[in-house]
């Protein structure tokens, strides 16, 4: 089956299975299916045109720098300084070339096929129009109207039209549109000096399907050449070789940087989304990595602020941390509100704040009011909903970029809290852990639950393995904690109950009081009277569906 703008060589665009012969079920090519025209590269014998490279000279240093290009720092620095040019050269190239007349690269896509009568008999040079200001920034590295520059060299190559149009769409499109291109036997192509060496190992890829360059800063280039004349298949080479290579900070950013029409390309996707599962590795403990993570660009934040395992105290952290990094970046209120407002909003999941937290997003000058009504609004409806809806939710976001539903692995676990003021000051909190939260914590790790209040003080609980009151064996403890230090004291009566079955209804634990100044806590080390392996057993009473549901009652003594 035909495949329109598909690389016609590539055996994913012409099979219907993975089964199909030639194709392994992985997608990829296998060696007898793999087409290797080298032999008729730059060979008139296998040719039917001649393509003429006109390289024009670009700034001496900019060629100098490119072909210094020794680490990925170095592309990075070269790419900055050439964008930096083009802008320039924008600038004041109208005005000199105001009678030009262009083969604009755009207008090859055109449905009809017709292209610019030029009365020229010449060949002309298929040169791309020049976007201006901040899109010129922002388009290609390499700028292909470069016909008032000084040609410097010429390259001529004995080329197949039939080999290069099936690569690409836009040679397919040049020699098959009815244009004087498609009925001459010469075609002409005009670059910048630095980009000579790109051009010549993708023209080389079309034939053999192989580069010789393995540097992340050549395949770099040879990536954006592929992009620039459509070539998915050496995208797709290009990406898969600098995912072999060993990833770097610097590195994961430059992916993320790359133009948009580049990023956008199914081929580089993988190459995305390893240099944003790095950055999200690297940096889940935002905390031990501060000043790093404040000095990270957009694109590295969003990545890092996708992950599901971010070690982060609770989403009230990222929220703050969210607003400190913004503030740093962006000074101005303007800015901030719409990088918040269409960038990172998204990625705060809102739902799993406190109720305190969410009170302060309504009175945040950083959002706009009517998006912080909305998230907090959302969020407070996800709160309210049972328990199995909250499951449903998450799970249907889960294979969504953004997962606001998504619970994280918080270092503080949320819990669900009832208050009552009347006829005494109580609050009933409600505590899950999952069967595999509780394995972690074997021999002796603990899990703390956020924060929550009553009479104006904070609490917490937390669940240990710990070994029981004799020693002899590890057990399930839990604990309740205040938070505030100092010379306070607080007296409580507290309860701790969990559901079991086969009621699954909730039995009460341990009952007791206890006078709590600042820092102290108290509870029960061994709370369900069984050893460790016992409680943790495939046929324990105490995991409903793989959820240990613990619940405390907390009543103020007056």
């Amino acid at each position: 089956m035909k495949v329109p703008n598909a690389d016609l060589f590539d055996p994913r665009s012409v099979m219907d299975s993975e089964s199909s012969a030639g194709v392994s079920r992985d997608g990829s090519s296998s060696s007898s299916y793999s087409c290797d025209f080298g032999f008729a590269f730059n060979d008139s014998n296998f040719s039917d045109r001649l393509l003429r490279i006109e390289i024009v000279d670009g700034l001496a240093e900019t060629r100098d720098d490119a072909e210094g290009c020794n680490s990925i720092a170095d592309w990075a620095r070269h790419r900055k300084r050439r964008r930096e040019d083009i802008k320039k050269e924008n600038a004041v190239e109208f005005a000199l070339c105001p009678e030009e007349q262009i083969l604009n690269c755009d207008q090859l896509d055109a449905d009809d096929g017709v292209g610019c009568e030029i009365e020229d008999e010449e060949p002309v040079a298929m040169i791309e129009e020049s976007p201006s200001g901040d899109e010129a920034a922002n388009s290609n590295d390499s700028n292909w109207s470069m016909d008032c520059s000084m040609v410097v060299k010429v390259k001529t190559l004995h080329i197949s039209s039939p080999i290069l149009a099936a690569k690409s769409p836009f040679f397919y499109k040049l020699f098959s549109n009815g244009m004087r291109e498609s009925e001459q036997r010469h075609v002409t192509l005009r670059i910048n000096a630095s980009e000579e060496a790109a051009l010549m190992e993708l023209l080389n890829f079309m034939y053999c399907n192989t580069l010789s360059v393995t540097a992340a800063p050549a395949l770099l280039d040879v990536l954006m050449a592929a992009d620039k004349f459509e070539v998915a298949s050496c995208m797709r080479h290009c990406s898969r070789a600098l995912r072999n290579l060993p990833m770097s900070p610097e590195s994961a950013l430059l992916y993320l940087d790359l133009p948009s029409s580049v990023l956008m390309a199914d081929a580089v996707q993988p190459l995305t989304d390893a240099a944003k599962q790095f950055l999200a590795a690297r940096y889940k403990d935002i905390t031990k990595f501060q000043e790093e993570v404040m000095g990270l660009p957009l694109a590295g934040i969003e990545a890092v602020l996708s992950s599901d395992d971010l070690q982060v105290a609770s989403e009230d952290a990222v929220y703050d941390f969210v607003l400190k990094w913004s503030r740093a970046q962006y000074p101005k209120l303007e800015e901030r509100r719409e990088v918040l407002g269409s960038r990172l909003c998204r990625f705060i999941r809102f739902p799993y704040m406190t109720c305190r937290k969410l009170k302060k997003v309504l009175t945040c000058n950083d959002f706009d009011h009517d998006l912080a009504s909305k998230v907090v609004l959302e969020a407070l409806f996800f709160k309210a909903e049972a328990p199995h809806r909250q499951r449903i939710l998450a799970g249907e976001e889960s294979a969504t970029t953004y997962r606001r539903f998504v619970e994280r692995a918080y270092k503080y676990r949320p819990v669900k809290v009832v208050e009552f003021e009347l006829p005494r000051q109580q609050c009933v909190v409600y505590l899950d852990l999952k069967r595999e939260e509780c394995a972690n914590l074997f021999p002796s790790g603990r899990v703390y639950s956020q924060a929550f209040h009553l009479g104006g003080q904070g609490f917490f609980l937390s669940a240990h393995c710990n070994m029981d009151q004799q020693s002899s064996f590890h057990c399930f403890g839990l604990f309740l904690g205040m938070q505030e230090k100092g010379s306070v004291t607080f007296a409580v009566d507290y309860e701790f109950a969990a559901r079991s079955q086969p009621t699954d209804e909730y039995i009460s634990k341990y009952k007791g009081n206890y006078t709590f100044t600042g820092g102290k806590a108290v509870g029960y080390r061994n709370l369900f009277a069984i050893p460790w392996t016992s409680f943790m057993a495939e046929d324990s009473l105490y995991f409903i569906n793989g959820i240990l549901h613990l619940r405390a009652e907390l009543t103020i003594k007056h």
